[in-house]
Parts: C-alpha cells; structure tokens; sequence
C-alpha cells in the first residue's frame, strides 16, 4: 500500500503498526526544511521524547517518527549521513535510539557510498524496539560491501563514554590510545580552551561584498575619503601564515585588491562624493539586497570591529590562527576573535601551533566535503590549548589521529 501526503501527519494518525522499516531518508538540510512540515516533525518528535532544535535536518526527525511505527521488537535499517557522527542535533536522535532499541549498530563507512553525490553516508541498524541498550555499537569500514547482516566487528561503546564525548560517534574512529592522549590532555591543570581566553564570533555581513568593498583604484577615482575605508580581510584565502601585518594590507593595496570596506558609523555624516557612489547604478542595485534593505540607514554595514585575531572558517590541512597586527576588519567569512585577557596572543599562537589543538580543530570542527573542515564558532571555542608538549610516543600516537581524521574528511 502506497499512502500520498505529508509523512509526519499521517505518522502522528495511523494506527498502523510495522515489523520493519528500511530505507533512505530525505536529505534536506535545514534551511529548506521550514514552515509547517518542520512545525510538524518536531512536534512529532517532541511527543516521542526527542527535542530537536530548528537547526536539525530532515532525516533525524524522520528516523524518530519512523521508528515510533514499529511493533515490540521491530527492527529498521537506513542509510544516514556522516553527519549522525558529529552534527549538534544528532544527540537527540541516538539519545532516543538508545531509549527505544535494544541494539543500536552504526557502519561507517569512510570512501564515498554515492561517489557522485558530495554526501558522505553511514549505515543505521536499529532492532529489538521498546527495549533500552546500554551501549552503541560502531564499526568503521574503509568501504561498502554488500552483507545479509550487521558486521560482527564492531566497537562497544558504553552510553557514559558517549556522553563525555557529547553523543559525537566521530571520535570513535580513533584508536582508543589517541583518544586517551587527548582526554588526558584536555584534563591537564594548565590546558585551556579558546573559548577561556577568547571570544569568537562571525564578522560583518555587508549585504553587497562587491559594493562595499573597494579597489583602492576606484576608491581615489570616485574621492572616497580615506578615514571612510577600513582594510578588511574578505575571506580565509588571503591570510597569511601568522600575522596580518602593515606590509600584508599594503601588499594588497599595491596589487589593487578590492580590500577597502566603505565603513560609514551611525549618524555619521556622508560626504557629497560618498552620497554619489550611494546614489549611482550600483548603489541603487545594493540598496535591493535583502540585508540592506532591512537595516537603517542601508549603507552601514552593523557589527564592524577590530578583532585581535583571525580564525579561518574552513579550511584544507587545519584552521589557521592569525594575529592582527594590522587593525583589519573580516567578513563572515572568516572568524573574528577577540582576547579577553586571559592569554596574550603570542601565547595563545603557541599553543594553537601543537598537535593536541590540531587534533581538536578536527574533533571539535566537522567534515564539510571535498576534504574541507568546518569549525563554527561554538567549536572553536571547544578547541583544546595545552600548556605544554606531550610525550614523544604520545604525540606519534596524536599525529596518527589526525591524519586518520584527514582521511575520513577526504582530504589529500
């Protein structure tokens, strides 16, 4: 029997009730997954136990609803993607996957199921429904293969280590002596996080990169006064190794970058040859956007500030740390961060520059595809700082995590 119409309605009504469920759930990301089928799965969800945020994709609801449909004892198997080992909202949904089955199996699996799609997926395995388990099970495979059954090796995990590891699967992928390494790093009396010393958050959002930001070329052909430009980093690409520095903003200006953000304060006054770049074709074409028609006045870019530092949003090898030296603004693009007094910056670069902070940029951070990693604020500031170095073979055994943890975000 084929029923048409929305899943979670009809999950919520039916009386329906299954041995089994198998499948691929939608894939869709939150931004498209709004209006009344979110309000609706999540409510679902909520009256099931699981309190998802509005952050959450799809698939996790779908999953808690789909197993709500299940006899006692009732099993399912899905594919789901790599994002059940790491993302914020997959807590909820293990967390009630562990309540409800009494066997709860994830493969992952490392080279790409779909090599077409930018997707990396795991396997779900899911069976005796209305018993609890005391444990996860995790097998890690370099690629699929086709089984009649669950793998037979697997990695118990206990639901205690879980939660110290708040409900993220992805560290499981280490062996259990590079995780040991980092916990026993992270409990040493002199190791920090970022978030204890800094504050990081997003840069500005202009609404219009292209018109807010100008060549300084342009900037003299349309007699933009100087104290109205402020040289700002656009995205990760242009920082350098350690420290933005004067000769970097001049390097920029020399080849004639479009660097100079058109930094206007509230109430400030603009000056007829500003208010004619405003009012001329590109202006006009800025002023549509959808940030700037939302804010008042429309050309004052909010949140411009002075950062003490720049932190990449994504990156290849590892997120880089880079001091401002040159008193640089960032778009969103990059991070802003900013010291709180706790660490001077040259300590800080330090102790960002050891392989204990490497390894927690990927643990903390999380795959975004074709190899990049993705660290969001939030992560950021969950970055380990150690104090000092570590063993000689406990930073083998550290180093051998991280490059396993480039290999799973498939990078080269």
């Amino acid at each position: 029997m084929i029923h048409e119409g929305d899943f979670f309605s009809w999950a919520r009504e039916t009386v329906d009730r299954f041995e089994c469920a198998a499948g691929n759930p939608p894939f869709i990301r939150y931004q498209s997954f709004a209006g009344p089928v979110r309000k609706r799965a999540l409510a679902v969800c909520a009256d099931l136990g699981a309190g998802f945020s509005g952050l959450s994709s799809s698939w996790a609801p779908f999953l808690v609803a789909t197993a709500s449909l299940l006899k006692p004892g009732g099993r399912m198997a899905f594919v789901v993607p790599a994002e059940v080992g790491h993302a914020p909202y997959a807590a909820p949904l293990l967390k009630y996957l562990t309540s409800n089955f009494g066997v709860v199996h994830l493969i992952a699996v490392r080279e790409k199921m779909f090599p077409k799609l930018s997707e990396d997926c795991w396997l779900l395995f899911s069976d005796v429904f209305g018993s609890p388990a005391s444990k996860v099970r995790l097998t890690a495979l370099d690629r699929f293969s086709f089984s009649t059954a669950p793998p037979a090796q697997f990695t118990s995990i206990p639901l205690a280590e879980l939660k110290r590891w708040n409900w993220r699967l992805r560290p499981f992928l280490l062996p259990s002596g590079v995780r040991d390494a980092y916990e026993e790093a992270a409990s040493s009396p002199g190791t920090r996080r970022l978030g204890d010393v800094a504050r990081v958050g997003i840069g500005y959002v202009t609404g219009d990169n292209d018109f807010f930001h100008l060549r300084p070329s342009e900037a003299g052909e349309k007699s933009i006064p100087s104290d109205l430009l402020q040289p700002a980093v656009r995205n990760g690409r242009m920082l350098p190794e350690k420290a933005v520095t004067p000769a970097t903003v001049q390097q920029w200006i020399d080849h004639d970058d479009p660097v100079l953000l058109l930094r206007i304060r509230p109430g400030q006054e603009v000056p007829p040859t500003v208010q004619r770049y405003l009012d001329g074709p590109s202006g006009r074409q800025a002023r549509g956007a959808y940030k700037c028609r939302n804010r008042k006045p429309w050309y004052v870019v909010p949140d411009v500030r002075i950062p003490d530092a720049f932190l990449s949003y994504m990156s290849g090898e590892t997120p880089a740390l880079v001091s401002n030296e040159a008193g640089c603004v960032c778009t969103n693009s990059v991070h802003a961060v900013a010291l709180t007094g706790k660490m001077p910056m040259g300590e800080l670069r330090r102790r960002w520059d050891t392989p204990i902070a490497r390894l927690s940029c990927e643990l903390e951070g999380h795959p975004l595809g074709g190899g990049m990693l993705k660290i969001e604020p939030r992560e950021a500031a969950s970055t380990l700082l150690p104090e000092s170095s570590i063993p000689p073979d406990q930073q083998a055994l550290v180093e051998e995590g991280i490059s396993l943890m480039r290999q799973w975000r498939h990078y080269a």
